[in-house]
């Protein structure tokens, strides 16, 4: 008798929003969720060893499928025995088809009910993604939870193609279950498409929901639209999906928006935010962003920030962090990720203690007037 590779729990609710307290039980251990996810695009999250990830206490993270398959190679990742063994990670993983990055390339890829054909981003050369082609990558992966292919439609973008694109989306779902050849090890998620709709989110959603997947993703937020208009579309759609299987929101982790998701019903995110603006000299902290680049934190010895515990504010100073990011030391911008991806954690630990506590909606005004967002603006350099 096959048992589902992942299974989601219910643990509780917040009485005054959608936000929910979960657990999701996976091949490669257990997530309390509400849980952001560090983005390893290439099997790796940029400049943090895998161990550092455990340290940080990342129970997953994301790889992607697109690059993965046009560099090393699906079939190496295979033969090394799969992207867990490839990379030494211990903890989930979570591959998206690479439906965003193939759509992304614009010019360089033509799109069919077959599948897309593109051209790699790396030498030119062509390649075809199909349902059933992206299947067989994710599964040569290996990753724990693998997402359909989709199409992603940008911001903004005609009615007539945005139903067409759900369409699209929704048959390609259904072939995409049709290929999957390792159910019993591999979680398969549905991607709820419609542009900032709400009718056609919820039909996408219905459409989806019929297909019963073990967990479903809302895929093309984020991508240029207003905020609130993000917001309200994700209200929307939430309440069509299951109560007792797992919602992703895909590529969205700013601080705010990850307090907006959980309040509208999310368990699941990931945004390559914090490890970006990290490389770029920027870091979260407590009183809002700090760019540690600036000439104000010269000769500034406090920590990033005096109320995180990680081990960078614990040892450095900021004016030892920004001379070896001035200086293009890579230490600098390892100890710049470390942070911003502890302090995200920190945030889900507490996001989800307040729920369980009756207290999140007073955990997000207390967060949002410190971080300095309740002004409308985030505070930089607090």
């Amino acid at each position: 008798m096959s048992t589902a590779p992942v299974r989601f729990e219910l643990l509780g609710r917040c009485a005054r929003t959608m936000a929910r307290r979960g657990r999701l039980h996976t091949p490669h251990g257990v997530i309390e969720t509400p849980v952001f996810m560090p983005v390893g695009t290439q099997a790796t999250v940029k400049t943090v060893a895998p161990h550092e990830l455990q340290e940080i206490g990342a129970p997953i993270i994301l790889a992607n499928t697109y690059h993965l398959h046009l560099r090393p190679g699906d079939d190496l990742v295979a033969a090394a025995g799969g992207l867990h063994r490839f990379m030494q990670w211990n903890g989930a993983i979570l591959t998206d088809s690479g439906g965003f990055q193939v759509f992304s390339l614009a010019e360089m890829r033509k799109i069919s009910d077959d599948g897309v054909e593109f051209r790699s981003h790396i030498d030119g050369s062509r390649h075809f993604f199909s349902p059933e082609a992206v299947m067989a990558i994710e599964n040569r992966l290996g990753a724990d939870i693998i997402m359909a292919f989709d199409e992603c439609p940008p911001y903004p973008a005609d009615r007539s193609y945005l139903e067409q694109s759900v369409r699209r989306t929704l048959a390609w779902a259904e072939r995409c279950q049709r290929a999957h050849r390792r159910p019993d090890e591999q979680a398969l998620f549905g991607i709820v498409q419609g542009g900032v709709h709400a009718d056609l989110r919820r039909e996408a959603a219905a459409a989806l929901v019929e297909l019963d997947f073990p967990g479903y993703a809302i895929g093309g937020l984020s991508v240029g639209e207003p905020k609130p208009l993000m917001y309200d579309t994700l209200a929307a759609t939430t309440p069509h999906l299951p109560v007792d299987k797992p919602r992703y929101l895909m590529g969205v982790g700013s601080p705010d928006d990850l307090f907006e998701g959980v309040e509208r019903g999310v368990d699941m995110f990931d945004c390559v935010l914090p490890t970006r603006i990290a490389r770029n000299g920027t870091v979260l902290t407590s009183r809002g962003k700090l760019v540690i680049r600036n000439a104000a934190y010269a000769r500034d010895f406090a920590p990033l920030d005096s109320d995180c515990s990680c081990w960078v504010c614990r040892t450095f100073s900021r004016a030892y962090i920004r001379h070896l990011i001035k200086a293009g030391e890579v230490l600098g911008i390892r100890l710049t990720t470390y942070h911003n991806l502890w302090f995200l954690t920190r945030v889900m630990e507490r996001i989800r203690a307040a729920i369980e506590e009756g207290r999140f909606p007073e955990y997000k005004r207390e967060f949002f007037e410190s971080f300095g967002y309740n002004d409308g603006t985030m505070r930089e350099d607090g």
